[in-house]
């Protein structure tokens, strides 16, 4: 669940990104798993979808490997995007923290290895891809 004003905007690092739309002083948490926003999924209810469902579905969820289920935020959450380098957001399965300040308009960047060590392996990405 998103505890900070943002909106949806173009991004520079891919597509539509994640934006603050206030000011965020370091050390705020910005967003925390809430099982009733974001739903977690096991493998065999992800096995029963469509292909088309799956597709869509494992596109924006990533595993979380404590609770050994997809989760999917129900928010925008779901569109913050990586960066491994000039993060502004340390980002773990449980919640998310400002790690310097944030200034209003600013894209919220996590590195997506914080709360999916085997993110880009599972996706068949090539990391150096989307630095």
């Amino acid at each position: 669940m998103i505890k900070v004003k943002t909106h949806l905007g173009a991004s520079k690092k891919h597509g539509i990104g994640l934006f603050a739309d206030q000011d965020i002083p370091k050390g705020t948490v910005t967003w925390v798993y809430h099982p009733k926003f974001d739903t977690a999924f096991s493998q065999e209810d992800v096995d029963a979808m469509s292909e088309a469902a799956k597709q869509q579905f494992l596109h924006y969820a990533y595993w979380d490997h404590e609770r050994q289920h997809y989760v999917l935020c129900y928010d925008d959450q779901r569109f913050i995007n990586h960066c491994s380098k000039d993060t502004n957001i340390e980002s773990t399965p449980d919640r998310d923290v400002a790690m310097r300040d944030i200034k209003k308009g600013e894209e919220l960047l996590c590195d997506y290895k914080g709360f999916e060590h085997t993110f880009f392996e599972r996706k068949g990405i090539d990391e150096t891809d989307l630095i």
